[in-house]
C-alpha cells in the first residue's frame, strides 16, 4: 500500500464552533495520536483526504506533511456526516515505515460458486498483523465451482507476504451452502411459526383468494339444486 501524500496544517482551535468554521472552508479537522507524543490537530484539504480515504480503503495510509515535517498516519476512525456524507473528522495514529500494526482488513468473495448454491460470508473482516506500508486492501476469497457444504477457515486464507494471521484459524469466514427454493423457506418459516405459537394473518391476496373459492362453492351448491 502506497502512501498519500497530503499537506496538513497545524490547528490551535478546538471544539464545535472551529469544527464548523473549518468544515465551511472544504477543510476536515484531524488528530494523530501515538509514539510517545502529544496529538498533533490538524487540518486536511476536504476533496483531497476524501479520494485519499476511498483509495486507500478502511486502513488508509497517508504521508502528511505538517508544518515542514513528514509523518506517515494510518487511518483508525473516520466520522462522515450521515445526511450530506462529508468528512466531519479524522483520527489517526502515528507509524513508521517497517513497524508491524494490528488491522482489521475486509473480506471479498470472487468467482462464482456451483450450481443451486448460496455464499455466506460468516466472518467479513480478517484481523491480521502487517507492516503499516504493506497492508493489504482486502483478503480475496475464491469460491469459484465450489459445491455446496464448503466451509473456509481462517486458517486456509492466502493471506499477502509479511502479513500474521491473528484470527482463531478455526473460524469460519466463507460457507457454501446449498440454496433453498421460495417454498421451501415458506414452509420452514410456518413450521416455526407453528412451533412457536404464533397465528399468521391471512395477506390481502389471500383473503381474496379464500372468497373467490368460496363463491365458486357457493355457485356450484346452487347449480346443483336447480337442476334436481
Amino acid at each position: 500500500m502506497s502512501a498519500e501524500k497530503i499537506t496538513a496544517e497545524s490547528r490551535t482551535e478546538f471544539g464545535k464552533g472551529a469544527a464548523r468554521r473549518i468544515r465551511r472552508e472544504d477543510k476536515v479537522p484531524a488528530v494523530v495520536y501515538g509514539h510517545g507524543m502529544d496529538p498533533q490537530h490538524i487540518t486536511l484539504p476536504g476533496h483531497e483526504t476524501m479520494m485519499a480515504l476511498k483509495h486507500g480503503g478502511a486502513n488508509a495510509l497517508l504521508e502528511l506533511s505538517i508544518d515542514g515535517k513528514t509523518q506517515l498516519a494510518l487511518t483508525r476512525e473516520v466520522q462522515i456526516d450521515p445526511i450530506k456524507r462529508h468528512l466531519e473528522h479524522i483520527d489517526f495514529v502515528a507509524v513508521t515505515k517497517g513497524e508491524k500494526v494490528t488491522v482489521q482488513v475486509p473480506v471479498t468473495i470472487v468467482g462464482e460458486a456451483g450450481p443451486d448454491t448460496l455464499v455466506v460470508t460468516d466472518t467479513t473482516e480478517i484481523e491480521l498483523e502487517a507492516e503499516a506500508t504493506d497492508i493489504p486492501e482486502t483478503i480475496e476469497v475464491s469460491v469459484e465451482g465450489l459445491p455446496a457444504g464448503t466451509q473456509i477457515l481462517a486458517s486456509e486464507l492466502t493471506l499477502p507476504s509479511g502479513s500474521t494471521l491473528l484470527l482463531d484459524g478455526e473460524t469460519l469466514v466463507v460457507n457454501v451452502t446449498e440454496q433453498i427454493s421460495a417454498e421451501a423457506l415458506e414452509a420452514e418459516l410456518e413450521e416455526a411459526e407453528a412451533e412457536a405459537g404464533i397465528e399468521r394473518e391471512e395477506s390481502d391476496e389471500e383473503q381474496a383468494e379464500a372468497e373467490a373459492a368460496e363463491g365458486d362453492s357457493a355457485e356450484g351448491s346452487e347449480d346443483s339444486s336447480s337442476e334436481e
